[in-house]
């Protein structure tokens, strides 16, 4: 393929706030070259090999990734504790232990019903459930042929946007998650994390601390509300068990 189209593909994939799929960069440049053009998606793939082995042999600090079917540009792995340290991800986009554990849950053992889930939770996934499915992260995928005929759930292109994913089957594998798990940077990171929880938890509480105290005599305007168990459940989010999942588990959501 001309060298020009390496550049125009770049352009579109860096110009492209979603990751961009190789159809519609085909589509783009059809657009205006004309239909008579031909590029397939094997030539879209192999332009982005290219692009990347320039990177790689200019030494880039960033890559085309393939996420979510499509193509974005994003740092390399190594940069990440440096672009961690400069910027904390808003809390109104962490998701709670909780929310974590289901989707993992749900991830591996898709499609999955809601009782299938809350009996390995062992707890009510209601407001988990309906939290995933309005940050479109699950959706419902159809329903179950059992009794009742219970829907069934499985994950979005956006959690594989969320979690940097091609697809579902780029998941780790167990063994794979054991090792994650003793490696230091990975540590440090959860320690992180745990702590700024518990940072969070203990300025909600001290500003609690510091508003009035309403007692029976104060005039109800129906604003008020049970702080100290909210406070309660936050910290109870933070002690979770993830579930046990099976090499079986994970070959055959592969699949």
């Amino acid at each position: 393929m001309d060298s020009l189209y390496n550049n125009i593909v770049e352009a579109l994939i860096f110009s492209s706030d979603e990751p961009i799929p190789p159809k519609q960069i085909i589509e783009a440049i059809k657009g205006i070259d004309g239909e008579d053009i031909e590029i397939s998606e094997e030539d879209i793939e192999l332009c982005v090999d290219d692009l990347n082995r320039k990177y790689e042999e200019n030494s880039f600090s960033f890559r085309i990734s393939r996420i979510a079917r499509g193509f974005t540009f994003a740092t390399k792995p190594e940069f990440a504790k440096y672009l961690g340290f400069l910027s904390t991800e808003k809390s109104k986009r962490r998701l709670s232990p909780a929310a974590l554990e289901t989707l993992a849950i749900i991830a591996y053992k898709q499609p999955i019903t809601k009782p299938e889930l809350e009996a390995i939770r062992g707890v009510n996934s209601d407001y988990i459930l309906n939290m995933l499915l309005e940050k479109s992260l699950i959706t419902i995928t159809g329903r179950a042929e059992k009794i009742g005929r219970p829907l069934l759930y499985g994950t979005t292109d956006e959690f594989l946007k969320y979690f940097g994913l091609y697809k579902i089957s780029d998941l780790p594998k167990p063994r794979e998650i054991e090792e994650i798990m003793q490696d230091e940077d990975f540590q440090e990171q959860r320690r992180k994390i745990y702590m700024n929880a518990l940072e969070e938890i203990a300025e909600a509480s001290e500003s609690a601390s510091e508003s009035p105290v309403i007692t029976s005599d104060s005039p109800d305007n129906g604003d008020n509300f049970d702080t100290q168990n909210e406070f309660d459940n936050q910290d109870e989010d933070i002690d979770v068990t993830l579930p046990e999942i099976s090499e079986t588990d994970t070959d055959d959501t592969a699949q």
